[in-house]
């Protein structure tokens, strides 16, 4: 059996109004008796006091509505580039997107950062020229500049009137108008060779209903973005944009009877404090009391969007989204079955902040360790460190400055736990200078462990992460308490992964390879040189990081500092400005390249200025500058002493 079901994201640079549209495809579907109003925080996507309080959208939320028979999912996402992470998680769910644009401000930065993510996971995309009832408000400006700046193939699907004005109209588009028939042979010809053979032939016998297949046709393959245009305030152009949504994008469709196939997009935590699990399903049924493929869990109960509202139900299938109960163990942006990570191939740069968090109140030092790996939960990029050497101090990696106001008051706000931050700073990590080793022998007068452990710390190649090697004899491990050797390893491996968290320096230690090179342990009816009391996992556990420290302490280690690599695209005649700037940040220029009125610069340079770079660039370019990060590797600090880091800076 086939189910289809929409998929929608809403997206937008944030206060172009991707939130007040979704208010009003609600009210329009009949979901609810008014729309929402970001500024009265009454909207039915954004429920967080923050989100209400500042009127932005932090967290993804899903809302249900039928328009035009289809049963559509729709996903408002966050517009502030702090939570890009999730934006990007979120668009391998989609079906379908509105990419709203504001009709007085245009194309906007964040604006042409998520039409490239949208192109590259080729989701089809319609556009939406919000505000055509604002002061300012020129529709034709602004779907210029969505076919020259986002680089796609721009069809306008409606006629503006009075914009600028209260009442401001948006009419829907007709085939049978001469000038909308000839841009839309023009722009769909040039991708079907046998609609322009046809209008070559005949030009009259290219009928209307074959131009309005061809165009959803298109649509769906997003080879092209039809534009509507309105206001969500006023309600103008809505009822056009609804119509586009059920002809123009393509509804789901998966086997229900198929292998179970999902990926989990976002975490919440219900009334009862229990993990709840948005999935969605490209694959197959989910039954309550199933075990999940991937993983040991049960699912207790599930919850599926059915009339506006969540509704327990004893299956969730292919097509359709979901809230799964029971899912203890499993995070976000993990995969059930066949499908890819929700993480997998992501494009964002990686967090390269961090700041140190500590309870206002001492004695919360507990809850908040339990709160933030609940958030953590719920956003795996939210990197817990625990800094064993500072009492237990903790540390947060961040994005910006607005993620820490976040994290700050959702801990107050769902938590009730008060918290202060440190001064935001760089998240370096460290690397070994050369190849040293240490060993530790059983009962030896300096050893208070009962175990013999010796360990090889060498350079790896960059990005390679931590790698563990096992090279003992199998009959110098305690089998009797880790039961194989595999078991012994893995265990092993978890210990020198907890060490290496920080490094001489503090920060935490990577692309190494280390190596367990000795065993042995205690038994009362061992040779002599080994006899005493049983061996615990304890003396391994506790006698590892002894060893280790010591041998990196030989090696010696480098503090690297993250680099990214940046593409910063401006109005031509703003080059020179922008390049003074990144030699300023300490950016190296890899190309530049200059099309139309535009140019393009890559360039790499420190992760730690370029928050810096996106504050100046408005400045710089007239507003009309974009800037793209993404992972640029690390190299090594130049200045001298290398930076500690200090876990327990809180002011």
């Amino acid at each position: 059996m086939l189910r289809s079901t929409l998929n929608l994201g809403i997206l937008a640079h944030v206060d172009a109004g991707k939130t007040t549209l979704s208010e009003r495809l609600l009210y329009e579907a009949g979901v609810i008796a008014r729309p929402g109003r970001v500024d009265d925080g009454t909207t039915q996507t954004d429920s967080l006091a923050l989100e209400r309080q500042r009127g932005i959208t932090i967290r993804s939320a899903v809302v249900s509505l039928a328009i035009g028979g289809t049963s559509v999912n729709l996903i408002d996402t966050p517009g502030h580039p702090d939570f890009i992470a999730e934006v990007d998680r979120v668009l391998g769910v989609l079906d379908g997107a509105i990419l709203v644009v504001s009709a007085v401000e245009g194309v906007q930065p964040q604006t042409r950062v998520l039409m490239r993510a949208l192109r590259r996971l080729d989701v089809p995309t319609l556009l939406f020229v919000n505000k055509i009832d604002r002061g300012g408000a020129d529709v034709g400006r602004a779907v210029e500049q969505i076919g020259r700046r986002l680089g796609v193939t721009a069809i306008p699907m409606c006629r503006v009137a009075g914009a600028g004005g209260r009442g401001a109209e948006a009419v829907a588009r007709k085939v049978s108008d001469d000038d909308f028939r000839a841009e839309l042979i023009e722009a769909l010809s040039a991708r079907d060779d046998s609609l322009l053979s046809s209008y070559v032939e005949d030009e009259a016998g290219v009928t209307g209903d074959r131009l309005e297949a061809e165009l959803a046709a298109q649509a769906r393959k997003a080879l092209v973005c039809p534009v509507f245009a309105g206001s969500a305030v006023t309600g103008a152009g809505v009822e056009a944009l609804m119509n586009g949504v059920a002809t123009l994008l393509p509804a789901a469709t998966g086997d229900t009877d198929g292998p179970v196939s999902a990926g989990i997009f976002k975490i919440d935590r219900g009334a009862a404090g229990e993990k709840v699990a948005y999935v969605r399903m490209f694959s197959g049924t989910i039954r309550t009391r199933d075990r999940v493929p991937g993983g040991s869990d049960k699912v207790t109960a599930i919850s599926v969007f059915s009339g506006g509202t969540w509704k327990r139900r004893d299956t969730v299938s292919a097509g359709e989204i979901g809230k799964l109960w029971g899912l203890a163990r499993m995070k976000v942006g993990q995969a059930l079955g066949g499908a890819r990570s929700m993480d997998a191939g992501h494009r964002f740069a990686l967090p390269a902040l961090e700041a140190a968090i500590v309870p206002v109140d001492a004695g919360d030092h507990v809850a908040l360790r339990s709160a933030l790996a609940q958030l953590a939960e719920q956003d795996p990029l939210i990197n817990v460190r625990s800094s064993d050497a500072g009492g237990g101090d903790l540390a947060v990696s961040l994005y910006g400055e607005v993620q820490k106001e976040v994290i700050q008051a959702t801990l107050a706000a769902d938590f009730g736990v008060q918290v202060r931050f440190s001064e935001t700073t760089t998240l370096y990590l460290e690397r070994p200078a050369g190849t040293a080793e240490a060993v530790e022998i059983l009962n030896a007068p300096d050893n208070p462990f009962r175990a013999t452990i010796g360990l090889r710390v060498e350079p790896a190649l960059p990005d390679s992460g931590v790698e563990f090697q096992l090279r003992v004899d199998f009959r110098s491990v305690p089998l009797f308490v880790y039961g194989n050797l595999d078991a012994f390893a893995a265990s092993m491996e978890q210990y020198v992964r907890h060490t290496l968290a920080e490094g001489l320096y503090g920060w935490p230690v990577s692309d190494c390879v280390v190596t367990m090179t000795e065993s042995n342990y205690s038994s009362p009816d061992g040779p002599p040189a080994t006899r005493g009391p049983l061996s615990t996992a304890a003396d391994f556990r506790k006698l590892t990081p002894v060893v280790l420290m010591r041998a990196l302490e030989r090696a010696g280690t480098a503090v690297c500092e993250p680099l990214s690599r940046v593409r910063v695209d401006a109005p031509a005649e703003t080059l020179g400005p922008v390049l003074r700037a990144l030699s300023k940040l300490g950016a190296a220029i890899e190309s530049q390249a200059t099309q139309g009125g535009d140019v393009t610069i890559e360039a790499l340079l420190p992760a730690a200025v370029v928050h810096l770079l996106q504050g100046r660039l408005p400045n710089l370019t007239g507003g009309e500058g974009v800037l793209e990060a993404r992972p640029g590797g690390y190299q090594k600090v130049k200045r001298n002493p290398a930076p500690r880091r200090n876990v327990g800076g809180v002011s």
